[in-house]
């Protein structure tokens, strides 16, 4: 008999685990070191699970390749101020996308399914593409509520406000109201809150 559709889901997405599980950078998560990716992408699949519970195969797929070996492209090789950066993850999502597409074609999944989770990690479509901001949204959730507290701890304030601000912008407005449900530091909490009202208050002067 040949594999379920199911199966070959589990199968990517222990690829998917074993790729991230080489990563050299840990995180301790219930007292035991493990590799930060393979936690990141854990946690995606836990947000997307509460988030979309209906979520199609591929967004599935791509949620939880969507940081997939990325340690091997490290932002010091990129120059430093907003284009370096624009550059990096360009790269970056490239990079996912043909990563995570090889592991696909390799467990023998159709091509056009291949294709939607290339172009997911690719973010085409962000805004228009339902799925596309899906995949956004849950990658902001994750971000506030596992990383934000460290970003707190490594930025200046205004540098900090500045990203939450931009995060915010990303965001759909379903996605910001799951944001303002989470459970976050207090300290987090106000600066998502501060970084929401200065968003409100540029885009009500750009009108």
């Amino acid at each position: 008999m040949g594999e379920g559709p199911g199966e070959r889901f589990e199968q990517a997405v222990a690829r998917f685990d074993r790729a991230n599980a080489e990563d050299p950078n840990h995180e301790r998560v219930d007292g035991v070191d493990t590799p930060k990716e393979l936690v990141y992408a854990r946690r995606m699949s836990e947000r997307l699970a509460r988030f979309e519970p209906d979520a199609s195969e591929p967004l599935r797929l791509a949620v939880r390749s969507q940081h997939v070996r990325r340690w091997t492209i490290p932002r010091a090789e990129f120059p430093d101020g907003r284009e370096g950066y624009r550059e990096w993850r360009t790269r970056l999502a490239a990079f996912h996308a043909k990563t995570a597409g090889a592991i696909l074609r390799d467990l023998g999944y159709e091509s056009d399914v291949v294709a939607r989770v290339e172009s997911l990690l690719r973010k085409e479509g962000l805004k228009a593409d339902a799925d596309a901001q899906t995949l956004e949204d849950v990658a902001c959730l994750v971000f506030l509520e596992h990383q934000a507290a460290t970003f707190a701890s490594q930025h200046e304030e205004a540098k900090l406000l500045d990203i939450l601000r931009k995060t915010w912008r990303k965001m759909s407005e379903r996605g910001r109201a799951a944001a303002l449900d989470l459970k976050l530091a207090p300290a987090v909490r106000v600066l998502v809150e501060r970084a929401v009202v200065a968003e409100k208050t540029l885009l009500k002067r750009a009108v």
